[in-house]
């Protein structure tokens, strides 16, 4: 039986004026999966969720959604969907239970309904507790859980995240998370586009990276890991001049060339049979008497990935610098 797809666009076009903010964009999101849609600023990400969630016209290509055309079927699509944008879009006078009932209603759920709704939803996201509490009281974490349970009032079959976790601290980006992969053991198929390498990494099975309007790698997150080089060893000695012994040692024991960074005492190869070149890179240079400040096997990161594609650091790491 073959993989059903909860999501397929093909060659979405999308221009505005002059400037092309989908050219030829592709997308195949697997049921039942997080799929992440990760991007620079202005590459794209936010249009195509607009589009795909019938915001947005497109102006070439196809894409489905639910296995409904979003042009032909855009009603049905909407039917079948939940967005949550960068902001959360929740009522601050109004509490939590308030907020819930209210979309309930307009959703056309009507009175007793939405009720019984809003109580599953708030239990479902563990704000039961803080249900009649105004919303202008609630953390970061809890608007942004709140704003999720309400995308979820129709039980939509796709939901788009846009960003969700965009300004959170990261106790509350945590909470999001649970909150998503809860979601996803449902049976809902989640989009998330995010800057956030650490949220794509720990949330999606699958990730496309897009860029200038198109998918440019497309692929698990390990599979993009190793599109810079797999697993590397990496010795940081405690005295310079022991460099040149570490580069011979280190030769001698991984397959690929030795890299020396002079500056920051350290050395690393690629290694295919990780453990067994460790322990004997490690037993070599405390026979030959290097004294070895930090010595270990280091996976790439998506930060790594995103830099040889794009050319870009991401948010995190920039926020990382910046810290």
């Amino acid at each position: 039986m073959g993989e059903r797809y909860a999501v397929r666009a093909e060659g979405m076009e999308k221009r505005y004026g002059d400037k092309h903010a989908l050219a030829g964009f592709g997308l195949a999101v697997r049921e039942g999966t997080v799929h992440g849609l990760l991007g620079p600023n202005g590459a794209g990400k936010t249009t195509a969720v607009r589009i795909l969630s019938t915001l947005v016209r497109l102006d070439g290509g196809r894409a489905e959604v639910a296995g409904l055309d979003v042009v032909r079927q855009a009603r049905q699509v909407r039917a079948r969907i939940g967005l949550t944008g960068q902001y959360a879009a929740v009522d601050e006078v109004l509490t939590g239970r308030q907020n819930l009932e209210m979309f309930g209603r307009l959703f056309h759920l009507g009175g007793r309904r939405a009720r019984v709704r809003a109580a599953e939803l708030l239990e479902r996201f563990d704000l039961a507790d803080a249900a009649d509490r105004g919303v202008g009281e609630y953390s970061g974490g809890m608007r942004r859980r709140l704003d999720l349970a309400a995308s979820m009032i129709l039980s939509p079959a796709v939901l788009f995240l846009d960003e969700p976790t965009t300004g959170l601290d990261p106790r509350s980006r945590g909470e999001v998370w649970e909150a998503v992969r809860a979601l996803v053991a449902d049976g809902t198929t989640v989009l998330l586009t995010t800057q956030y390498l650490e949220e794509a990494d720990k949330l999606a099975s699958r990730i496309t990276v897009i860029d200038q309007g198109r998918a440019i790698a497309d692929d698990t997150p390990n599979g993009l890991k190793d599109l810079v080089g797999g697993d590397r060893i990496e010795v940081v000695v405690a005295d310079r001049a022991e460099i040149p012994r570490v580069v011979k040692t280190v030769a001698r024991v991984c397959e690929g060339e030795p890299e020396a960074d002079e500056e920051a005492s350290r050395v690393h190869a690629p290694v295919t049979d990780r453990v067994a070149a460790l322990t004997e890179v490690a037993r070599t240079l405390q026979d030959e008497g290097v004294a070895v400040e930090d010595i270990g096997l280091r996976r790439p990161s998506l930060d790594d990935v995103f830099l040889r594609l794009t050319g870009l650091r991401t948010t995190a790491a920039e926020e990382a610098v910046a810290a």
